[in-house]
């Protein structure tokens, strides 16, 4: 099977925010504790507290934003309970998450110098489900006011004289579930008054995130838009990858051919969703000031046997990784609408991209992909044109690829393409318009078997190769994709 695939070098689309490769770090199973904070005493190698090999890991892949502290768990935290010494910290019970008692070690100031320490944008969630109005604000005032006041003076004797730099600030989660089951048209209103008390200090400005839209709940983001559009920055929208169904989650492990299918169409889903959000954004932000934040997006499976299942602890396979490269491609599509997304989570955590146990750590085909596409981060967006072939399979019907392109300043090209059938290989032949282009390189993640995945006994057995199989013949780029795989090429 042959597709022909033009891209469009001479015509940038919006510029791709380096925010859609972001992450999420709850107080979750052992994402926090374990996966990323062991504490000063810990035998486990660490900075600060830090695990070290998880801070190089993270690195590696340029982690632009890390959102804190939840999720379902940011409508029940104080933060006030996770500042000063550690030893008079509130203790509380996690009551989404396992029922463990929270210790609060991992606080305002310990989220912030992770931030430093990995050089990305913190991005904080705040409490509107059982919080006040009183405590946002003044959480605000802690983190960024310079001046003399309660609050910034708290900050001084806690060991921080300058006021931290904070862009992302969201005004509540899923306030239409776990974070207080609300009307969209009482959120609204909630979220105008929280939002008037969440304030710029000297010259830190805040990008205001309001909390938007469960999957296809189109009514959320027209009450939204039309009652609170103009007193926010961004939208967010949460949509997770779920073969079966919500009450009757499948493994992570063991799946069939079938399941892969029906993964692989819901993960394409995401195309419809913010197409038909942005059309509703668009009425109200034709100039599209407001940026979709698609703050939590992944594969939600089983908890793995023998873990406790408020941990959602699963395996990631190298169908986590074809789920990640077709959301990274339609994200990069709609990046003249979509300003940041965050994979849930980043350590430990559901489609996590790092798993650890004591002192191993192993990399998933997830992280693989975004180690990958970082390439595109900060390009410009290319226009691409093809008809994919359809891939079916006991009568369901997809398209057989997704592709993304881009381009950097130096006039670089970048083509991320997945094949997610798991049967079929097919060649492309590319046209590159506008571009002249005399050499290619590339990279492959692939593997022979679809529940393929890294354990700690093995943690190479899926991971990044050299991708010899495309040639530049006159201008035309000739490739040959094996089955459910993912490239990324690099021409130049």
């Amino acid at each position: 099977m042959s597709v022909s695939i033009v891209i469009h070098a001479d015509l940038p689309q919006a510029t791709i925010n380096k925010n859609i490769y972001g992450h999420f770090a709850e107080h979750l199973g052992r994402c926090i504790y374990e996966g990323i904070w062991v504490g000063v005493d810990s035998p486990i190698p660490n900075t600060e507290g830090f695990r070290n090999d998880v801070l190089a890991a993270l690195k590696q892949v340029n982690i632009p934003v890390l959102r804190w502290p939840g999720g379902c768990f940011a409508d029940e935290y104080h933060w006030k309970d996770g500042i000063g010494p550690k030893e008079t910290r509130k203790r509380m019970v996690n009551t989404h998450w396992g029922g463990l008692v929270e210790n609060n070690h991992f606080g305002t100031h310990e989220f912030f110098r992770f931030c430093e320490l990995l050089d990305c944008e913190p991005y904080i969630c705040g409490n509107v489900g059982s919080g006040t109005v009183q405590e946002m604000s003044e959480w605000v005032e802690y983190m960024t006011f310079e001046g003399e006041s309660p609050m910034a003076d708290w900050r001084r004797a806690n060991g921080r004289e300058e006021p931290w730099k904070l862009k992302y600030f969201g005004v509540g989660n899923e306030n239409w579930g776990c974070g207080g089951n609300m009307r969209p048209e009482y959120y609204a209103d909630l979220y105008r008054q929280y939002q008037t008390y969440v304030r710029n200090y000297g010259d830190n400005q805040l990008f205001k995130i309001a909390g938007g839209a469960n999957v296809d709940d189109y009514n959320w983001t027209e009450v939204l838009m039309r009652e609170a559009g103009r007193f926010m920055d961004g939208l967010s929208l949460h949509s997770y990858t779920i073969p079966g169904s919500w009450e009757e989650k499948r493994p992570a492990l063991g799946f069939d051919e079938a399941e892969w299918v029906e993964t692989m169409k819901k993960s394409l889903h995401m195309d419809e969703l913010i197409t038909r959000h942005s059309a509703i954004m668009d009425q109200y932000d034709p100039q599209k000031r407001i940026g979709m934040i698609i703050d939590e997006w992944g594969t939600w499976f089983q908890s793995e046997p023998g873990t406790n299942p408020g941990f959602l602890y699963q395996q990631n396979t190298l169908r986590d990784a074809l789920v990640a490269g077709i959301h990274l491609n339609i994200f990069q599509k709609h990046s003249d609408r979509v300003q940041m997304a965050n994979l849930a989570q980043v350590v430990n955590v559901l489609q996590a991209m790092i798993l650890t146990e004591g002192d191993q750590l192993l990399l998933t085909p997830t992280y693989h992909v975004f180690d990958m596409y970082k390439v595109h981060q900060g390009n410009e967006s290319l226009a691409v044109n093809f008809a994919s072939p359809d891939y079916s399979f006991e009568g369901v019907t997809i398209p057989q690829l997704s592709v993304s392109a881009s381009r950097d300043q130096g006039g670089n090209v970048y083509v991320s393409i997945c094949n997610l059938s798991h049967l079929e290989p097919v060649s492309v032949n590319f046209r590159i318009g506008g571009a002249s282009l005399k050499e290619v390189s590339g990279q492959i993640l692939t593997h022979g078997e679809l529940n393929a995945h890294n354990t700690f006994e093995e943690p190479e057995k899926v991971t990044i190769a050299a991708y010899n199989g495309a040639a530049l013949n006159n201008g035309q780029l000739e490739c040959e994709l094996p089955p459910a795989s993912v490239v990324v090429l690099t021409l130049k």
